[in-house]
């Protein structure tokens, strides 16, 4: 496993965690090194190639989703991960089956990770804002819980990488989406921007994130700290670059 990579803290020790950078793969430019998207339009050998590395660095077989920013939660099994593509259409996955990484891929949209306690199943989360405002987050977690058999306080999340508070610039239908006011937002969710253009406000993805965990029920929420945008070295970023790698963030249940 590359040094370089994320490894959520904070979850549970009968899981296992990760998030990619854009370092350790096979990819040229722009999708150098470690692109795992295969829409990207990187080559498919490339994709392979780095795909594998990241199965066998993580110790389990990562099931890749259909992402389409909605809502939809699906159950995934060893008979997902023995898919060759992506088999299923939706934004969330649940697993109760060690050895099987429930995984997301990104580039500034929000990987949320989630972990029963125990051990007893896990999830992983693709939310950009529209799934976000739409309820995913609130989705898996039911989900989870209802496989797990236990309570969102029970429940541990983490927060991967993102595009940040300070980049993030979005218009009066992303705060009416959260249900802000476009004429008095909450300046932690929503800040002005007096020397911008009119209409535009910088969204905290990540706060907006914690804010739907904790009216959920959750309380252990971890992660949530670093910028695809302003870091460039390190994370692949679509609004910052257009054509760009996707990151992969996975979780786990140990064999």
């Amino acid at each position: 496993m590359d040094s370089d990579w994320l490894r959520p803290d904070g979850l549970s020790p009968e899981v296992g965690a990760v998030m990619s950078t854009r370092r350790g793969g096979v990819s040229v430019r722009p999708w150098e090194t470690m692109n795992l998207g295969l829409a990207a339009g990187d080559a498919a050998t490339a994709v392979a190639c780095n795909r594998g590395y990241f199965a066998q660095s993580i110790g389990a077989v990562p099931v890749f989703l259909k992402q389409v920013h909605g809502v939809r939660v699906v159950h995934v099994d060893a008979h997902d991960a023995d898919a060759q593509a992506a088999p299923h259409e939706a934004d969330a996955s649940v697993t109760t089956e060690p050895g099987v990484a429930c995984t997301v891929l990104v580039a500034d949209c929000l990987p949320v990770l989630l972990a029963a306690p125990e051990g007893r199943a896990v999830a992983a989360v693709h939310a950009g804002w529209r799934g976000l405002a739409g309820g995913v987050v609130e989705a898996a977690l039911g989900t989870l819980c209802e496989a797990a058999r236990c309570e969102p306080n029970q429940v541990r999340a983490w927060l991967g990488a993102c595009i940040g508070p300070r980049s993030f610039e979005v218009g009066a239908d992303v705060l009416r989406a959260f249900g802000a006011d476009p004429a008095r937002p909450d300046p932690a969710r929503f800040a002005g921007r007096p020397d911008g253009p009119p209409g535009k406000w910088l969204a905290n993805l990540p706060q907006l994130a914690r804010d739907r965990l904790h009216a959920a029920g959750v309380l252990a929420i971890g992660g949530g700290n670093w910028c695809t945008v302003e870091d460039a070295s390190r994370f692949f970023s679509y609004r910052r670059d257009g054509v760009t790698g996707r990151m992969a963030a996975a979780i786990w249940m140990r064999r």
